[in-house]
């Protein structure tokens, strides 16, 4: 990942997101958004799901922002992620096959808990300028 660190335009990084659900599901979390390695402001994350859900989990999440233009719209609060964008989970050399899309990559790391889950849903983002 430290490419991504280095070259990106900016990160945002959710270091604790809590999931849960049973048929509806929902995730939360705060995290800090930084612009060519400078922290910039702050942002929160929600997420709704439905479908076959069960259980509870936690875990972190990075967005990279492949260019201005892609950041420019996460500090507009202009983006979304449907259920048909999904996270890379964190390992060993994930890194080097990731690709944008629309300008963004996200990875995820479980940090613990269980959830079983085939469901639909997404994320919303909001975002603030750091005073």
């Amino acid at each position: 990942m430290e490419n991504l660190f280095k070259h990106s335009s900016g990160y945002a990084i959710f270091p604790n997101v809590g999931k849960g659900g049973v048929g509806v599901g929902g995730a939360a979390g705060k995290g800090a958004v930084y612009e060519k390695g400078m922290p910039v402001g702050t942002a929160q994350m929600v997420q709704v799901t439905v479908g076959a859900q069960a259980g509870g989990q936690a875990y972190r999440e990075i967005i990279f922002f492949e260019n201005k233009d892609a950041m420019d719209r996460f500090m507009q609060n202009k983006i979304e992620f449907s259920g048909q964008v999904s996270a890379i989970a964190v390992k060993a050399g994930a890194s080097a096959n990731a690709n944008y899309r629309n300008g963004v990559v996200v990875f995820s790391q479980e940090k613990g808990g269980l959830m079983l889950e085939a469901s639909l849903g997404g994320q919303k983002f909001t975002y603030k300028v750091l005073k």
